[in-house]
Parts: structure tokens; C-alpha cells; sequence
């Protein structure tokens, strides 16, 4: 057995230092408060790895990115209001705990987004989910609104809205009109996506400062059809 030492620094998430991780591999940084892209740990690169891998079959492809998903709608969650409650447990001790103040609802950005609803319904119990479908016009060649259908109480809701890919943000920035013109309050969306491009995240975040981005990765350069097969 060797006596060299265990080499700590390739444990967990140091396993390499930012500067020695290929650029393919490092989130994009932005400069707003209202992106959040999740930490990028070796598990998330790795499930990013299998989601971008050419030879990943569909099942696969599949089970990954929900699991993907998982860790977008928990983070998401996190980002919503809650207020303190003490509760009593089953042995008779009092918990200083929280709970979530308000209500919530998914929408879905068709067709792609639709993917994510199940992750959503995984983390929400019994969670309504809307859904809008925005397509681009083939004369104009600008995004247009060709069906919505949402709770009729969205304006009391706190909305999850769901893409998995982010380009240039002409679809997402038609849905967050559509879903303040149903009166819901900029700072009540939260905008949920896989992976998204450095273009589509600084105009969305630029047009809407008040409303909140979550990501799994921000490419360094635009890849469109990153797993073509699949989507």
C-alpha cells in the first residue's frame, strides 16, 4: 500500500480548482442579483455531461435532466417567502421551523417546457400548472402569442415558469408580458431553465431586474440543439 497521502484537494466539489477546469465546463458569470445559476458541483457537471453526451440514450437523457430539473424547482423553492411556525413533535418538543407563505403554480413554455412539469409536480404536491405557447411568426420572424391557458387566480400566485433552453429570450420575455398583463407582479416570477445562453440571460435580466432567473449552467458560447436527438 502507498504512503502517499490521500490528495484532498480532488475530493467533493475542489476536486479541481476553477482555474484548472477546462472552459467548457465553467458557467458563464453574470452581474445581476436576479440570475442564480446553481453551484456547480461535480454532480451537476456530471449530469450536465450525460444530458450534452451525443451517445446518451433518450431513457437516459431523460432521467438525468429530471433530475436536473429536481435541483432547478428546489432552488426555485427557496427563493419564495416563508414565515416563521413552531410546531410539536411526535415525542412532545417544540421545533422553531418555517412555512411557505403564499400559493404557487408552474407555467409551462410549450412545448419544451412541458418537460419540466413533472419535476415541478415531484417537488408540489397537487401544484396547478398553466401553459402558454409562443411560436415564432413566420413573416415577421419575432416570437407571437398563439395560446395561453392559466389558473384564473394567477394574479395571487407565485409563477414558475418553465423552459429547459434559454437563447436569445424572445419567447420567455413574450411569456412574462403575457403573465403581467394577467396581473401577476414581476418580482412573483420565477423563470426556471437547464441551460441558457450569456445573450438570453442578460436581456431578460435587464428587461425584468425585479423578476428572478434559475439556472443549471450559462453556456460560455451559444451552442443551439445541444442534445438534438432528444428534443
Amino acid at each position: 500500500m502507498s504512503d502517499r497521502p490521500v490528495p484532498t484537494q480532488c475530493i467533493g466539489p475542489s476536486h479541481r480548482s476553477t482555474g484548472e477546469k477546462p472552459s467548457a465546463t465553467l458557467s458563464a458569470g453574470v452581474n445581476f442579483d436576479n440570475v442564480c445559476i446553481l453551484p456547480q458541483t461535480p454532480q451537476l457537471i456530471a449530469l450536465l455531461s450525460m444530458i450534452r453526451n451525443k451517445n446518451t440514450e433518450r431513457a437516459d437523457f431523460i432521467f438525468y435532466s429530471n433530475r436536473i430539473i429536481r435541483l432547478l424547482v428546489e432552488e426555485g423553492l427557496n427563493h419564495l417567502p416563508v414565515i416563521a411556525q413552531t410546531i410539536t413533535t411526535p415525542v412532545g418538543r417544540t421545533y422553531d421551523g418555517l412555512m411557505f407563505q403564499g400559493k404557487i403554480c408552474g407555467v409551462s413554455i410549450m412545448r419544451a417546457g412541458e418537460a419540466m412539469e413533472q419535476g415541478l409536480r415531484d417537488c408540489c404536491r397537487s401544484v396547478r400548472i398553466g401553459k402558454i405557447l409562443i411560436q415564432r411568426d413566420e413573416d415577421t420572424a419575432q416570437p407571437k402569442l398563439f395560446y395561453d391557458k392559466l389558473p384564473e387566480d394567477i394574479a395571487d400566485r407565485w409563477v414558475l415558469l418553465l423552459d429547459p433552453m434559454f437563447a436569445t429570450g424572445g419567447s420567455a420575455i413574450m411569456a412574462v408580458q403575457v403573465l403581467k398583463a394577467r396581473g401577476v407582479p414581476e418580482d412573483h416570477i420565477l423563470f426556471l431553465n437547464i441551460i441558457a445562453s450569456p445573450e438570453g440571460v442578460n436581456n431578460f435580466a435587464t428587461k425584468f431586474p425585479r423578476l428572478k432567473v434559475v439556472t443549471a449552467f450559462i453556456d460560455q458560447v451559444w451552442s443551439p440543439g445541444f442534445c438534438p436527438k432528444h428534443s
